[in-house]
């Protein structure tokens, strides 16, 4: 498994785009608001925000939405993912960011070594593996016939 390494100016920009991308979070009914920002090995970032649905199945996380544009436009080799998140009213401002059980799976699909920026604000923040999160996760080479 090969490690990502990311200057403080990279984990930094990251997180400010995640920033940025939460403020067109569309979340009516949660109303929790989330940002990520995901980096391609190219260099080419790709952004995304929660977009809800009053049916709920169809609500997408932020991560997925900056995977998807991201495989959408042929990457599929990813170096870090920031993700941030608040409630409308601010109550959840410090809390750290994570990805659901379902972006963890498709992030995994992706790379074992993704990088996972949560941050609770724009200076204090974790940075984790994507296999840290998703220990023994499930992915391409279970499914590989050898």
């Amino acid at each position: 498994m090969k490690s990502h390494k990311l200057s403080q100016q990279q984990i930094q920009e990251l997180i400010d785009l995640a920033f940025e991308a939460r403020e067109y979070a569309y979340a009516p009914y949660s109303n929790f608001y989330v940002g990520a920002a995901l980096l391609a090995k190219n260099g080419k970032i790709y952004t995304g925000c929660n977009i809800e649905s009053c049916s709920f199945s169809p609500t997408i996380c932020a991560e997925r939405v900056a995977v998807g544009k991201a495989v959408s436009e042929g990457e599929r080799e990813f170096v870090a993912i920031a993700i941030v998140s608040a409630s409308k009213d601010g109550s959840d401002e410090d809390s750290d960011a994570a990805p659901c059980g379902v972006c963890r799976q498709l992030l995994f699909e992706f790379g074992t070594d993704t990088l996972v920026i949560g941050a609770k604000s724009k200076e204090d923040y974790y940075v984790m593996t994507i296999s840290d999160l998703l220990p023994k996760g499930f992915g391409p080479m279970q499914l590989v016939a050898e």
